[in-house]
């Protein structure tokens, strides 16, 4: 347990905790609303964030926070008006936040291309005890909208039209999922990185579907899956010296391949196990009584 022993490394382990907990317990909606690539598009917007918080000297992952949740509610107006050229319109809002935290971070005094690569694919080595004071609380706020609206969000993520009947605040709710989805990233844009952040809201989420039925089962794995592959991917970047972020993925990656190659068995079973009770539910049910001698023909 010496990797234990380092100031830095406690704080990237609580950062990795963090992560691994909340980034599936927003991606699970995200997935649920065919929108897995939202937190790629998000990421892109945040690097104007970062580059912004360089070139004012501030705080970098609140910065990036703000311009994130302004950039996921311009996505979430884009869905709702946006027709023919909605793809277009976000394709420039995401490609324009990439460019603007290049350029910014170039034009402040503070700010490197090396900085820019440790937002880009994260750098758990670097992370200091402001950045855990921010992660905790944003990861708060994400963690009370994802388990204290979970059937909301569930019903609005499953169906807006039945959701919208039953009496719902339909837009507000998508957008207090994209404004979460946008927090979730500059949270874990200091662990696994903004370009990669997206598969680590995703990935344990499609693992857990492979062998869950139940959204309540599907939360819970997915929840232990990026919990343990984000401890597993730190510790393996602190004795291995590989990076973090791309430890992580890769990790998610072959719990994923594992899973679906453990789903097919799993499914035989259970269809042999219904065939065997509908089989003993056939032979249990009583043959029909004779009719009395009266009655026969």
């Amino acid at each position: 347990m010496e990797f234990l022993d380092p100031p830095f490394m406690q704080r990237a382990l609580l950062a990795a905790v963090l992560v691994g907990v909340i980034a599936p317990a927003v991606g699970i909606y995200l997935v649920q609303r065919r929108q897995a690539l939202m937190g790629d598009g998000i990421g892109h917007i945040a690097m104007t964030g970062v580059g912004l918080g360089f070139l004012l000297s501030t705080n970098p992952v609140w910065m990036a926070t703000a311009v994130a949740v302004a950039g996921a509610v311009v996505m979430e107006l884009i869905r709702w008006y946006g027709r023919t050229r909605g793809d277009i319109a976000l394709a420039m809002l995401f490609y324009g936040g990439m460019a603007g935290g290049v350029l910014l971070i170039n034009l402040s005094d503070t700010g490197s291309n090396a900085n820019l690569t440790s937002y880009l694919f994260g750098s758990l080595s670097t992370v200091s005890a402001e950045d855990i004071t921010s992660i905790c609380v944003l990861a708060s706020f994400v963690l009370l909208v994802t388990l204290g609206l979970r059937r909301q969000l569930f019903a609005v993520s499953q169906d807006e039209e039945f959701a919208r009947v039953t009496g719902l605040p339909v837009r507000a709710l998508n957008l207090l999922v994209a404004v979460t989805a946008a927090v979730t990233v500059t949270v874990a844009m200091r662990v696994v990185g903004l370009l990669l952040v997206s598969a680590l809201m995703v990935v344990p989420v499609a693992a857990a579907q492979q062998i869950s039925r139940s959204f309540r089962v599907t939360f819970v794995l997915s929840v232990v899956i990026g919990t343990a592959v984000t401890l597993a991917g730190t510790v393996t970047s602190y004795y291995q010296d590989v990076p973090p972020g791309a430890t992580i993925v890769l990790l998610a990656i072959a719990v994923f391949v594992a899973l679906t190659l453990l789903a097919t068995p799993l499914a035989r079973s259970r269809a042999r196990r219904s065939e065997a009770a509908s089989e003993e539910c056939t032979l249990e049910v009583p043959a029909s009584r004779p009719a009395p001698d009266e009655l026969r023909v």
